[in-house]
């Protein structure tokens, strides 16, 4: 059977725990350093831990040290490789190919979306090189990622929640360009997220103060039927950064939307262990998004793009009808104390205030300075589903079948768990004649059934022994602890383990040349490059000097200003004010877009 795995983000021990207590198969965590979200770097005691709490479920841990490398930090990175391997992970997220140069331990390697896999050819040649997985670009459509699929064996990782980054992973300078700061380094500054005017040549103003390259959140809970038979294997959440109550709501939701698909799919499977269940319904709407975009799995079908706010909106709740001094009439969904809402002033600049009171529909907000008749809400804190969320503790349990026998002289328990694991305990304890046989065998099977705060849950029992005995209570919770206490450790034994060694090989790269955006910054890699038969090599933007920066792109992105507004010329017909070259600005820069309307891109480049 084919197994699908549910990837959930852990920005350390606490998160990566509640994401597999809510469904996760796997977790995906940041290495102490080198990550591509340095905020989101977690210590080694921690990574052993959540290995240690992941393995009991059959789950896995991977690890992002999916940064660039520069020539200083190589000894370093292969030093921490072995502790990580050592930590028990499961996986290694990589980037920057000097690392398979490395003396490597046996550790899967996978291939971060910052490698920008979006062809056939990039994805069969990361497969020959030794890659167990390809993490894809997020732009990619289902037509794309089931022409992948067919022409590749290796597994394949899709996003299906969550932030989006406006350019190609990878393919972005912006940040480093103007700050210094990296995204292929992990400390993005985030321009996409700022506010632009949209400019033409002769400098008219064609769009004022707007989030031009901010995008809505990506959420693809409904298309997993569809990613399934496109070949996606692992569905993965973005989050590294986010809060609690989003591992909680989210990684919830696409386990109930996975566990629906497997109802009906008898060749496929879940990739780890037990049942979960839930004390609330999965809503993302009420946890953290920009809104929402299918992106491009099905084509340039929607626009993308979040331009009034880069900022959680939340769900549309009512419209304000009148204002009085402390107080406002509204038309909409109850509201409760503690929510949070926001509203776009008449300005259009983004404004919100906490419920005080409320009553009916009549609101007291804890400031209702900037509130106008014909306002409408948005509520982007619900303080009665936050509450719920932090009340749940997650519910994830093993199923065991118990089995108490008798033979000869020993009292035997046996348990074996829903992968197959088994033990058998002998019960040394002492045993009592029973006044009362009926009650005794009663009071046995009602003290070893009590799984309590353990990660199993009773199946079955099975009573096959004739036991005219009582048994102490005591002495009965002792044979069930050390009973359960055993299969834990069986279950351990028997992890499933990937264990490979890479080989290097001498597989052609698609391409003979590679200019800086092929992000080589150490001599590991371009050796990597030179041996797969790369004759010219840029680079890296990050050691490149400042001077090389003019009129280089900066961001490489599906997303279309034109499209989202509603000028695109391949699709919606040309707007005569968009024919011109355009720019945008922010108070410090300008970028020039090109659109390539044939390969539907379009690239920003700085301006000096």
């Amino acid at each position: 059977m084919k197994k699908l795995e549910l990837l959930a983000p852990a920005k350390d021990l606490e998160h990566g725990k509640a994401a597999i207590n809510y469904g996760a198969d796997a977790v995906y965590i940041g290495a102490p350093k080198f990550s591509a979200r340095q905020a989101a770097g977690t210590d080694l005691i921690q990574i052993e831990s959540l290995a240690t709490y992941a393995h009991l479920y059959y789950a896995k841990v991977y690890v992002a040290l999916n940064t660039i490398l520069f020539e200083s930090e190589l000894g370093e990175v292969q030093q921490l490789i072995q502790k990580l391997y050592a930590a028990g992970i499961d996986a290694l997220i990589i980037q920057d190919m000097g690392i398979l140069e490395m003396e490597l331990p046996p550790l899967p390697l996978f291939a971060s979306t910052q490698t920008h896999n979006a062809s056939v050819e990039k994805v069969q040649f990361l497969e020959k090189v030794g890659f167990k997985r390809i993490i894809l670009a997020r732009e990619l459509s289902l037509e794309q990622i089931t022409q992948i699929g067919l022409n590749t064996s290796v597994e394949l990782e899709s996003f299906v929640h969550g932030a989006l980054c406006v350019s190609y992973s990878g393919q972005c300078y912006m940040s480093q360009a103007i700050c210094g700061r990296s995204g292929n380094r992990g400390t993005c500054a985030q321009p996409c997220r700022s506010a632009y005017d949209l400019v033409d040549d002769s400098g008219k103003v064609i769009q004022k103060n707007k989030h031009l390259l901010s995008l809505k959140d990506i959420n693809l809970s409904n298309e997993i039927p569809n990613l399934v038979k496109a070949g996606i294997s692992s569905f993965k959440i973005e989050g590294r950064l986010k809060d609690m109550a989003y591992i909680k709501n989210i990684t919830a939701l696409y386990r109930n939307k996975i566990d629906s698909f497997l109802e009906k799919a008898p060749d496929y499977k879940k990739a780890s262990s037990g049942k979960c269940s839930f004390d609330f319904i999965p809503d993302p709407n009420k946890t953290f998004n920009r809104g929402y975009t299918n992106y491009f799995i099905n084509g340039r079908k929607e626009k993308t793009g979040s331009f009034l706010t880069q900022k959680s909106l939340g769900t549309e709740v009512g419209k304000v009808v009148k204002v009085t001094v402390r107080e406002f009439i509204y038309e909409g969904d109850p509201l409760n104390p503690g929510d949070g809402i926001c509203f776009f002033k008449e300005n259009g600049e983004l404004a919100g205030f906490l419920v005080n009171k409320a009553t009916s529909n009549t609101i007291t907000p804890n400031n209702i300075t900037e509130i106008f008749s014909g306002a409408v809400l948005y509520r982007n804190f619900d303080l009665e589903f936050e509450n719920k969320l932090k009340r749940s503790n997650g519910n994830r349990k093993i199923d065991v079948s118990m089995t108490l026998k008798q033979e000869l002289e020993d009292i035997i328990l046996e348990l074996v768990d829903e992968d197959g694991n088994n033990i058998r305990s002998v019960f040394k304890g002492d045993v009592l004649k029973a006044d009362n046989e009926e009650t005794a065998r009663q009071s046995i099977v009602s003290q070893l059934s009590k799984f309590g705060n353990t990660p199993f849950q009773l199946k079955e029992f099975l009573y096959q022994a004739d036991l005219p005995y009582f048994i102490p209570l005591g002495q009965l919770n002792q044979f069930r602890r050390e009973a359960i206490d055993s299969l834990i450790q069986k279950r351990y034994l028997h992890n499933p383990k990937f264990l490979e060694k890479i080989e290097p090989t001498t597989s052609p790269y698609p391409t003979t040349s590679i200019d800086f955006r092929g992000n080589i910054s150490n001599s590991f890699a371009k050796k990597f490059y030179q041996r797969h038969g790369v004759e010219h090599i840029e680079s890296a933007f990050e050691i490149e000097k400042e001077s090389n920066l003019s009129n280089r792109v900066v961001m490489t992105t599906k997303h279309c200003i034109k499209y989202q507004l509603d000028a695109c010329p391949k699709f919606q017909g040309m707007n005569s004010a968009y024919n011109k070259p355009l720019f945008i600005r922010d108070q410090h820069h300008t970028y020039e877009l090109e659109f390539k309307c044939s390969e539907c891109i379009m690239e920003v480049r700085i301006c000096k």
